[in-house]
């Protein structure tokens, strides 16, 4: 179990670094559904003087609209018939941060709660995962996991992207970079800023390197505790974007940027601990594996669920384009040792013993990811489901096992007729999150592309 990172504030903390003139803003943050970081930003003094509310409102529409900010109707949590009144952001205070990227700034992750009875409102991402942690607790069990995120450079900024309707840009790499240390040389002016400021500001870092595109990279922040792994996916997220954009560069983190591409993945780690201590590995043989039950059930049940939950590993209609057989990204649900081809790639031994999904792509919602899986692993615990034996071998050509569901469309109603899925999460998460998902894939249907027009403009 890990120490404190540097970066980390308390209240008092923070008092001295603004009576120190160090901080004079904190920036209070909230997921949206998309996973966007969505806030404001406080004067510190006035945020420390705040003592009984010390947070702020925000208008509860911002988990009903779209990616354009514009209200959606067919909500029950907000309308235009119910006034669009406030949400409380209630921040949390073990997530208080410096923002080293941020000048004088600390970065606090806020929880959304109703107004009047400060209950947690159900629908917000990371009251889901909250939910969950505390299913998780309920049973004895502490999720301890980290996320593998991938993403592309480019040397257009991103305001010069728009301008040029996101076509013909400029990767940051010239061939595929996997591993190579000379191409990621040459990006390390983006990449060693965003380290450094990550391991300054409560986020440890482990690496990053080169990927199998032009210009991906991966960075892989240190393993912890899952709500805690969740705060750290968008906060680094953000650093990411806001370093590049002052570079006058660019990062993606879609899942399939370009078709010629590798896409760009969000690899979960996951495993169950109690006491400071990994409850993975065991003495019954599990394939080529040493697992306990713990393990071997929420294998079961996280491969048993992924279908019904797909929606919170690939939330985007482009979030599809990514499984290809022979992409690095997984097309049949299957586990395996230690095998990139299968979606559930077992990995470690003895106390470093987990799971490796890699059905997430880069542009997931972290804090939905992880209550997926744990929903998953724990019914899976639960009801003693066993996982389907150890694939060995190519799992793109064993054309024996299911397919992971091939569309948004079909995801999503596999998400919305799931009883373990409206038992898991409760009836009205399921029917908002639903109506979402089926909001992005109308807009998606009624668009006319670019493929369309190369395709039919002459030749129909």
């Amino acid at each position: 179990m890990e120490t404190e990172p540097a970066g980390m504030l308390t209240i008092d903390d923070l008092r001295a670094r603004v009576d120190n003139s160090e901080i004079d803003t904190v920036l209070l943050a909230f997921t949206d559904l998309y996973g966007r970081q969505l806030g404001k930003r406080m004067d510190a003094r006035f945020f420390l003087d705040n003592s009984e509310e010390r947070g702020t409102h925000a208008c509860d529409y911002l988990l009903t609209a779209d990616m354009n900010m514009d209200p959606v109707p067919g909500y029950r949590l907000a309308s235009w018939e119910r006034g669009y009144g406030d949400f409380h952001m209630a921040p949390d205070l073990a997530t208080l941060r410096v923002a080293s990227w941020l000048d004088k700034t600390a970065w606090v992750v806020c929880d959304l709660v109703q107004r009047d009875s400060h209950a947690l409102v159900e629908q917000a991402p990371r009251s889901v995962l909250r939910r969950q942690v505390e299913r998780a607790a309920g049973m004895g069990y502490q999720a301890m996991a980290g996320s593998e995120l991938e993403y592309y450079i480019f040397n257009n900024s991103y305001r010069q992207a728009a301008a040029a309707g996101y076509a013909g840009l400029e990767p940051a790499g010239w061939y595929i970079e996997d591993y190579h240390v000379l191409q990621g040389t040459r990006e390390e002016a983006l990449n060693g800023a965003v380290r450094r400021h990550l391991s300054q500001s409560g986020i440890p870092v482990e690496c990053t390197k080169g990927e199998w595109g032009k210009g991906q990279h991966e960075l892989n922040v240190r393993y912890s505790d899952v709500l805690a792994m969740a705060d750290r996916h968008v906060i680094f997220k953000q650093c990411l974007k806001e370093v590049a954009d002052r570079m006058g560069l660019s990062v993606s983190f879609m899942a399939k940027y370009d078709a010629a591409q590798a896409g760009s993945s969000c690899h979960l780690h996951l495993s169950l601990w109690r006491d400071g201590a990994s409850l993975m590995a065991g003495e019954n043989r599990l394939g080529p594996v040493l697992s306990s039950d713990v393990f071997r059930w929420f294998l079961g049940g996280w491969i048993a669920h992924a279908p019904e939950f797909m929606v919170f590993y690939a939330p985007t209609v482009n979030s599809y384009k990514r499984y290809r057989a022979g992409s690095w990204a997984p097309t049949r649900l299957a586990w395996s040792y230690d095998n990139r081809t299968a979606s559930f790639r077992v990995v470690g031994q003895g106390p470093s013993l987990r799971i490796e999904c890699r059905i997430p792509g880069a542009d997931c919602n972290p804090y939905l990811s992880f209550a997926a899986a744990l929903a998953s692993g724990l019914d899976g615990i639960a009801r003693k489901i066993e996982p389907p034996p150890v694939f060995e071998g190519d799992v793109y050509a064993a054309r024996e096992l299911p397919c992971i569901p091939a569309t948004l469309r079909d995801a999503t109603e596999l998400f919305r007729s799931s009883p373990f899925v409206r038992e898991a999460l409760g009836g009205d998460v399921v029917d908002h999150y639903s109506h979402f998902f089926t909001v992005e894939q109308e807009a998606f249907d009624a668009a006319v592309t670019d493929w369309e027009r190369k395709r039919y403009f002459e030749q129909i």
